[in-house]
C-alpha cells in the first residue's frame, strides 16, 4: 500500500501551486485557419473515416489538446474541461468530499492525525490517534487509499483500533469545505498560525486571525506553513503585505526574461518576531511567501528545505468552458534567488514535525512547554496538534523520539553508527551519547529513540510521567 504523506480525507496531496487568474478578456478568440491547423484537421477527418475501429471526435480533440500541452515538458501545465475546472477550482479553494479526517501513514500503520470539527468523522466519535484496519473490509497492506474517495452521500466502512479495542464505524460521506487559516495563543502570548493553501479567502482569513491573535495579546508568532502546496499568489500577496509595509515581495520574468518587482506598498508592519516552519511540501506561493518574510529580513525559517517550485501559472478561460493551466511566469526571491528544482534551506535545520514546532516555539520566546501524547498524537501545553512525542514502551523501560528530546534542550541529534549510539549535542557545544548496548537507546523503523529516565539523568531541566492506563507520555522543560 502506498499512502500519500498526509490524506485529507481523502484529497490532494502537495498542490504545488501559484495561480493567477487571467481576465476573460484573454481568451482565446478565433483565427484563420494556418496549414498547420489544417494538418490537424485533415488527420481527424481521415481517422474518423478510414479508421478501423472508428474515432471518437471529441477523444481526438482532447488528445490533441493534451499533447500539445504534455509537449511542452512542464508538470504544471494542463488542460481541463468544464467538469475537470470545476474540481481544481474546488481542490484550491480547499472543497472536498469526503468524511473530514487527515492521516498519517507511517509504513506500517494508517492513523487518523486530525479530525475536523463538525465533520461527518466528528459526529461518527471517531478520534484523532485511531488506528484504521480496515477500509470497507480490506486490510491497509490490501488496499491503496482510493476506498476512501467517493461521491457525496456515500458511505464508508472504517475498522479501526482504540486503545487496544477494535470498533468499526459507517460515515456518510459530504461535501466539506475547511478553513485555510487557523490560530491559537499557546503559551506566553505566542501565537501559532496556520496556512494550510491559498485559497481566494485566505488573506480575509489570515486578516481575521491576525486580528483575533493581536486581540489575544501575541507578542510573537509561529507561521507554519509546512505541507501548504500554493494556491492563488494574489492571497499570497495580501498576506505578505500584512508583514511588509513597504518592500518587495519577489522579482517576476515571462517570456522576455526582464526581471519585474513585485512591489508592496502602503502595507503594515508586523512588529513581533516571527518564525516560518516549512517543509518538504511547502511550495509554489508558500515559498514566495516564505522567501519575501526571508529576504525582508522579518523571519527565521525553522524546518527542512522547501519544495523548490519558483513558476506561476495563469489560468486561461476556454471558449468551450475548459481552462488552460499554463505556466507563464517564473519568480525569485527579493534577493533574485531562483530556488526552482532546488527549494529554500531553512536558516535552522530540524527534522520531525514535533521537533520542529517545539524549535519553533522557543525561538518564538516559549521558555516553559509541556509535550504530552504517545506515537500518533500530540499535545503542546494542553493545545492538541499534528504530531507526536514518539512513545515507545518496551517492559518497563519508557522511550520517547530522540528528536523531540533533543528541541526541548535545544540540542541537535546525531547517529553515531560506528558505536551505536544516539549523539545530543548540547547548544553549549558538548555532547552526551546514549547506546543501544545501555539500552539507553534503540532504533526502530529507521528512528532514534532515547529512554526517558536516562535522558533526564542527563539533562535534568526536562521531567516527565507516564500513565500506563492511557499510555500517555509527559515532558516537559522550564
Amino acid at each position: 500500500m502506498k499512502f500519500s504523506k498526509i490524506t485529507t480525507a481523502v484529497l490532494s496531496g502537495c498542490l504545488a501551486l501559484s495561480i493567477l487568474v487571467t481576465p476573460a478578456a484573454y481568451a482565446a478568440e478565433e483565427t484563420q485557419a494556418s496549414s498547420e491547423t489544417d494538418i490537424i484537421q485533415e488527420v481527424m477527418d481521415y481517422l474518423e473515416a478510414y479508421n478501423i475501429t472508428g474515432a471518437d471526435r471529441s477523444a481526438l480533440i482532447r488528445a490533441a489538446v493534451d499533447g500539445m500541452v504534455n509537449s511542452l515538458d512542464d508538470p504544471y501545465s494542463q488542460y481541463f474541461d468544464s467538469e475537470e475546472s470545476a474540481e481544481f477550482l474546488e481542490q484550491v479553494d480547499l472543497e472536498y468530499v469526503g468524511i473530514g479526517i487527515k492521516l498519517q501513514y507511517t509504513g506500517t500503520e494508517l492513523y487518523i492525525e486530525e479530525v475536523m470539527p463538525g465533520s461527518p468523522a466528528e459526529e461518527a466519535g471517531l478520534k484523532r490517534g485511531d488506528t484504521i484496519l480496515k477500509i470497507n473490509g480490506l486490510a491497509i497492506e490490501d488496499t491503496d487509499g482510493d476506498e476512501l474517495v467517493g461521491k457525496a452521500g456515500t458511505k464508508v466502512k472504517l475498522q479501526i483500533l482504540r486503545n487496544g479495542v477494535t470498533k468499526s464505524y459507517t460515515i456518510t460521506r459530504r461535501d466539506i469545505t475547511t478553513a485555510s487559516v487557523t490560530g491559537s495563543i499557546i503559551g506566553p502570548k505566542v501565537a501559532l498560525i496556520t496556512i494550510s493553501g491559498f485559497s481566494a479567502s485566505s488573506d480575509e482569513e489570515f486578516t481575521d486571525v491576525l486580528k483575533r491573535m493581536r486581540g489575544a495579546g501575541m507578542k510573537s508568532m509561529v507561521l507554519d506553513l509546512r505541507d501548504n502546496g500554493g494556491g492563488y499568489m494574489d492571497s499570497a500577496y495580501n498576506i505578505a503585505s500584512q508583514f511588509i509595509d513597504n518592500g518587495i515581495m519577489m522579482y517576476t520574468a515571462d517570456q522576455s526574461e526582464v526581471l519585474t518587482p513585485v512591489v508592496i506598498s502602503g502595507g503594515s508592519k508586523i512588529n513581533v518576531p516571527v518564525v516560518v516552519l516549512t517543509n518538504e511540501y511547502t511550495a509554489s506561493a508558500s515559498e514566495a511567501l516564505t522567501g519575501a518574510l526571508r529576504d525582508n529580513k522579518l523571519a527565521t525559517i525553522v524546518g527542512t528545505r522547501s519544495f523548490g517550485k519558483a513558476r506561476i501559472q495563469s489560468l486561461l478561460p476556454m471558449s468551450n468552458g475548459g481552462t488552460l493551466k499554463l505556466t507563464t511566469e517564473r519568480y525569485l526571491t527579493p534577493n533574485k534567488e531562483d530556488f526552482n528544482h532546488i527549494g529554500l534551506s531553512p536558516d535552522i535545520e530540524v527534522q520531525g514535525k514535533t521537533a520542529q514546532l517545539i524549535t519553533a516555539l522557543k525561538i518564538a520566546g516559549m521558555t516553559s512547554i509541556e509535550a504530552s501524547g504517545d506515537n500518533h498524537i500530540l499535545n503542546i501545553n494542553g493545545t492538541p496538534l499534528a504530531g507526536n512525542v514518539g512513545l515507545i514502551k518496551k517492559g518497563t523501560s519508557i522511550y520517547a523520539s530522540s528528536r523531540v528530546l533533543a528541541a526541548l534542550v535545544e540540542g541537535e541529534v546525531s547517529w553515531d553508527a560506528k558505536n551505536k549510539k544516539v549523539v545530543i549535542t548540547k547548544s553549549s557545544g558538548g555532547t552526551v551519547g546514549f547506546t543501544l548496548a545501555s539500552k539507553e537507546a534503540l532504533s526502530q523503523n529507521y528512528e532514534t529513540y532515547i529512554r526517558v529516565d536516562a535522558f533526564k539523568k542527563k539533562f535534568p531541566s526536562v521531567s516527565f510521567s507516564y500513565n500506563a492506563s492511557q499510555n500517555q507520555l509527559k515532558l516537559s522543560v522550564k
